[in-house]
């Protein structure tokens, strides 16, 4: 996604499974591949890690 993404709206790049179609392949976006998840940043399930990325989303907008 060339020019970002809205917040709320799944990557392109994610499968049916969330999972990265792009991992490990060279054509992967540079902040990708720099973000190194922290506990505090996924929780311990799914929804904790969504509602931590909604409010990262939220608060970096423009």
């Amino acid at each position: 996604m060339p020019h970002g993404k809205p917040a709320g709206i799944p990557c392109v790049q994610l499968d049916d499974d969330f999972r990265c179609r792009l991992f490990g392949k060279p054509e992967r976006p540079a902040f990708c591949a720099s973000l190194k998840p922290l506990l505090s940043m996924c929780g311990s399930a799914r929804t904790e890690a969504l509602a931590v990325l909604t409010q990262l989303e939220l608060a970096t907008r423009p």
